[in-house]
């Protein structure tokens, strides 16, 4: 009986175990996390999403209580266009992200990062291009072009040293956007290096409409990969969304694919970057308490737990310390729900907005649990503890029970 180890991701001559772990941004696919999956020969993700707030975090800069100052006559106004972040600060930020992670790197893996188009903050393509150049600069292996279509992201790089070494793939949810991708990029002459085809049951934002439940991932990655033959392009393909045990992710690997991206299953891992509260959250999580709802304000429907404290929390938007998602006219759809239940509610000292969330405010703060359609069978791969908690797992003892278990077994951790 095969298994996840009996396959390797070939790059060029370099090979890879076909273990993949998603970027889950903000700072939830940590530089630990990532830097375990390249310790144990896969790629691991870190995220640029809210790449200020992550360096304020984890490096004690003051990127966003100096924005904050810098834009706090404003904090009052409806009208966010004049908040604009820094272009000197956001490279500095990445960088130093990067360039720390990359340097504490070991192992025959790779580290790529998750770079999310729906990230506007005011200047779409300015932001966008200092962001993709800083990581190149910082001696990133790879990028993962994610939450987009990114039909302009590759000429916004074509002219860095590294375009054509760094590992570059795309994020699709169907056929139709890789060829739109391929075509819009052609005079670039440089295809992606790999695709990865994000099927029904991912977490977080879904390339979907609330219609999602009628697709089928294996029917997405066989029209991509048939496309792919008849087209005679020889670009790896990796499945995402629902890949929850070695037998899974086998599946695929016998069926062609390259390799698997995974995610949910490393949110509980020592090494994610949720708070230990959190994981127990989506340890004790039943498939009745996941939904995919329309609050997040890219448009994109998104995957989390009910009791995301997110959900219904009319926080005031706080665009002057974040505003990531503001469009290059300084909008953004959580501002106007805000408002217009201001409007409605004038004298309501606590504000309720449920169609709409602060997606920046309530990441920063772990408040908005996204998750994978299978985060209730979480319970089934940890043992219980003495005071009801379940046991934290490492990110090697989850990566190694994809690379060797077969049967659709779950290797449980030793008991405490």
């Amino acid at each position: 009986m095969k298994k996840v180890d009996d396959f390797r991701l070939r790059f060029g001559t370099q090979e890879l175990v076909p273990i993949m772990i998603g970027g889950m941004g903000v700072d939830i696919s940590t530089a630990d996390l990532a830097l375990e999956a390249a310790r144990l020969g896969g790629i691991g993700h870190i995220s640029d999403a809210m790449v200020p707030t992550v360096s304020d975090r984890r490096f004690d800069t003051r990127y966003v209580k100096e924005k904050l100052q810098r834009y706090k006559f404003n904090v009052a106004n409806t009208d966010k266009s004049v908040v604009q972040f820094q272009l000197p600060e956001l490279i500095e930020a990445t960088k130093r992200h990067v360039s720390a992670t990359m340097e504490a790197k070991r192992g025959s893996g790779m580290v790529f990062i998750n770079c999310m188009e729906k990230l506007t903050m005011n200047a779409p393509k300015e932001t966008l291009r200092v962001r993709l150049h800083a990581a190149l600069d910082a001696g990133i292996d790879g990028i993962t072009l994610a939450a987009g279509l990114h039909l302009g992201s590759f000429p916004l790089m074509e002219d860095h040293p590294r375009f054509r070494d760094a590992k570059l793939g795309i994020i699709v949810s169907s056929v139709r956007a890789l060829q739109l991708f391929i075509r819009k990029n052609a005079r670039c002459n440089r295809l992606p290096d790999y695709v990865v085809v994000e099927g029904q049951l991912a977490g977080g934002h879904l390339g979907f409409g609330m219609d999602w439940a009628k697709f089928s991932l294996a029917s997405i990655v066989a029209e991509v990969s048939q496309w792919l033959r008849d087209e005679k392009l020889d670009i790896p393909v990796i499945p995402a969304g629902g890949i929850f045990t070695g037998s899974d992710a086998t599946a695929f690997l016998e069926a062609g694919a390259a390799a698997v991206q995974v995610a949910t299953r490393f949110t509980v891992s020592a090494e994610c970057g949720l708070p230990d509260k959190v994981k127990q959250e989506y340890f004790r999580a039943s498939e009745a308490d996941v939904e995919v709802n329309q609050t997040s304000p890219t448009g994109y429907p998104m995957r989390m737990l009910k009791s995301s404290p997110s959900i219904g929390a009319g926080t005031r938007p706080n665009c002057e310390a974040y505003g990531y998602l503001l469009d290059a006219n300084g909008r953004c759809a959580y501002i106007d729900a805000y408002n217009r239940e201001l409007a409605n509610h004038p004298e309501q000292r606590k504000l309720a907005v449920f169609d709409k969330t602060c997606l920046c405010t309530h990441m920063r703060n772990f408040d908005c649990w996204t998750c994978g359609h299978y985060v209730y069978r979480l319970k089934d791969t940890s043992r219980v503890l003495a005071d009801g908690s379940y046991q934290i797992l490492s990110a090697e003892h989850i990566f190694r029970d994809y690379q060797f278990s077969t049967d659709n077994q779950l290797l449980l951790p030793d008991a405490h």
